[in-house]
Order: structure tokens, then C-alpha cells, then sequence
């Protein structure tokens, strides 16, 4: 490595690494006990945090902070936006439709309802301005061509799937959009200026009209800030209604859990799920399912349709932008299913839900 890229990567990276670093130290210093009880659920610690099911999530901060020295340079890519039409998503009350916004963000209208998941429509997934994750592709509508929201679903508390200006929007909706939360996420909300939130353990659920939300266990993590690590809970949901439901991931590496979800609530008739942010393997593996093992979770969840996100809209990790409909098109194949079965859209397509 020459000294000029060497210095490049450095001044890259070295923002990176010293915060990595002081997170580590105020983490371990700042932990605190509560009383356990003998009804304490699993996945409740006794220090107050959160854990997975069947497997904590891969990798130290020293190796996150390995990964990103040797991590590769990748060119974002600027996806095209596919044509919509916000006029008619505004007045819509009648037609089943699904448009991705990008990353985890799909407007699902189906019943009279319109439902939004993790909204983020901002420039950048970081707590600040200047610095983090750009997005490579706008969003595929902006937030003053959303339709009236009723529901907004969150999995976690990641800047990629958690933006305050987005959620702050939201909020001043003339008849503003009830927030359905992992536990300990409602105070947040409500610091947003979220009026109407409810928050649910793994395995709860809650009716909304005839809707019913049930938060469900997904493999991953969360934190914020350099205080919180695991201190809020994340989840995936089962959305469902009569005759319909929907199950969306939200974030999450492959396991037993999306057995369980199938044991519990049934077959899904249309799944969200993340194939991207998947590389490298031996640090993404337990917190981000790769197009394969998206597959599996197609498959373990009896997913009569499923549709993958989480990729082509900010450069999260190592593979390259467009890599992950190409992956999943060959797994897809590999596991006998049909291309429109588990289908990719385009950054602001909208689908009409007719073939459910």
C-alpha cells in the first residue's frame, strides 16, 4: 500500500474507529443491574438489555473495527426510479397496492388502511448531517407525496430504519398515524412528537379496527446511542386481517425463529424480507440473512409471495450494490421457485396486490 492510500483509507475510517473505540469503553462502564424474576421471559436479561433466541450476534467492536480497515471501496450506484403515481396512492381507499420507498420502507394499502414500515425518507441513515451512509437512490416518494399515513410499523432503532425527521413529519400529519413499537421505543416516539403509540414484547399483539398486530422475534440488535446497546427491543411483525397477512421482517440474520412464527400464526400470504447487507460473512452472518437464506425464510414461513428489501438503497456493507437481485434470483432457481414468488421491485414501483 503506497502512503498516499494509505492515508486515504486512513482519514476514511479514523472517525470511524475512534468512536467505535469510546463506545466500547462507555458500554462496558456504564452498564447497570436490575432485579431478575423468576417470570422474566428469555430474552430479557438481568442487566436490562435484550438478547436473541438462539444466537447473539457475530463479532466484536475490534472486529468491526478489522472489517472496516480492510473493507473495499464501492462506488455507489444510482438506481432509476420507477414511474408512480402519488395522486392516486393519496386517494386511494380501495385497491390492495404495495409500493418500496426503498431500503425497509414499503407503503402497504390494503383494506382502507395505509401502512408504512420503517419510514426513512432522508438523505443520510446517521445521527448526523455531515456524515454516515448516503442514500445512492432518492427516495421512491418523498415525504410530501405520501398519502395520509394510518399505521407505521418499526422493527428497531437503526438509522437505516429509524429517522427522526421522517418520524417527526409523521407526527404532524393532520390525523396523525398510530406507531406500533418493539418495547422500551415508545418514549422516543413520543419525543418526536408521536401521539398515538403502542409498544409490544415478542409474542404480544394488539387489535387496531379489525387489524391485528403481533410483534415477533427476528435475530438482530439494537442500539442508537453510545449508551442504549440492546436497552430497546427489536421485532418483526405479523400484520394481519381477515383473509390477508402480511408478515415484514424488518432486519434480521437466518434462524429458527421464522419456524416458530409459521408454528404460531400460519402460512403468510405476502412476506417482506431483507436480502442485502450480507457481506462480509464471518461478521454479517447472525444479524443480516443473505438472498439464500432469504429463501429459506421464504420457505420456513410458508411465504405464498415474498418481496426482497433492505438492498440498492444506502451501502451498508461489502457487497456491491446490485449484487443482491442477482443472488437471489440464482437461490431462487436453485430452490425451485418461481421468479414472481419471491420478486424484487424497482425504488418507487408500486404493485397492485391482485394476485393475492
Amino acid at each position: 500500500m503506497s502512503s498516499s492510500d494509505f492515508w486515504r483509507k486512513f482519514s476514511r475510517r479514523t472517525f470511524i474507529a475512534h468512536m467505535t473505540v469510546t463506545v466500547l469503553a462507555l458500554l462496558t462502564a456504564c452498564g447497570h443491574k436490575v432485579r431478575a424474576s423468576v417470570s422474566m421471559p428469555k430474552h430479557h436479561q438481568p442487566d436490562g438489555t435484550f438478547r436473541n433466541r438462539y444466537a447473539q450476534r457475530d463479532g466484536s467492536f475490534f472486529d468491526f473495527l478489522k472489517w472496516q480497515w480492510d473493507a473495499p471501496e464501492r462506488k455507489p450506484i444510482a438506481f432509476e426510479l420507477s414511474a408512480n403515481d402519488p395522486a392516486y396512492l393519496a386517494r386511494n381507499r380501495q385497491d390492495p397496492t404495495l409500493t418500496w420507498i426503498g431500503h425497509a420502507t414499503f407503503l402497504l394499502q390494503y383494506s382502507g388502511l395505509n401502512i408504512l414500515t420503517d419510514p426513512h425518507l432522508s438523505a443520510r441513515a446517521s445521527p448526523f448531517t455531515f456524515v454516515g451512509p448516503r442514500r445512492m437512490t432518492p427516495p421512491g416518494l418523498a415525504l410530501e407525496q405520501l398519502p395520509p399515513i394510518d399505521v407505521v410499523v418499526i422493527s428497531h432503532s437503526h438509522y437505516d430504519h429509524l429517522d427522526r425527521t421522517t418520524v417527526r413529519v409523521l407526527a404532524q400529519q393532520e390525523s396523525p398515524p398510530h406507531f406500533f413499537v418493539p418495547l422500551r421505543l415508545a418514549d422516543w416516539c413520543r419525543r418526536q412528537g408521536v401521539k398515538t403509540v403502542t409498544e409490544l414484547d415478542w409474542f404480544e399483539s394488539v387489535s387496531h379496527g379489525d387489524w391485528t398486530f403481533h410483534a415477533v422475534p427476528v435475530q438482530h440488535w439494537s442500539n442508537r446511542t453510545m449508551f442504549d446497546r440492546n436497552k430497546t427491543l427489536w421485532a418483526g411483525w405479523v400484520i394481519e386481517r381477515q383473509g390477508f397477512r402480511f408478515f415484514f421482517a424488518g432486519d434480521s440474520g437466518y434462524s429458527k425463529d421464522f419456524q416458530d412464527i409459521r408454528a404460531r400464526y400460519g402460512d403468510m400470504d405476502l412476506a417482506a424480507l431483507p436480502i442485502g447487507a450480507y457481506a462480509p460473512r464471518w461478521i454479517m452472518k447472525k444479524q443480516h440473512a443473505n438472498p439464500a437464506e432469504a429463501v429459506q425464510i421464504h420457505q420456513d414461513l410458508g411465504a405464498r409471495w415474498s418481496v426482497g428489501m433492505h438492498w440498492g438503497t444506502f451501502q451498508l456493507t461489502d457487497e456491491l450494490p446490485d449484487e443482491p437481485p442477482k443472488k437471489l434470483a440464482q437461490a431462487r432457481t436453485q430452490a425451485g421457485i418461481k421468479p414472481d414468488r419471491f420478486f424484487v421491485m424497482g425504488h418507487g414501483e408500486t404493485r397492485k396486490l391482485d394476485f393475492l
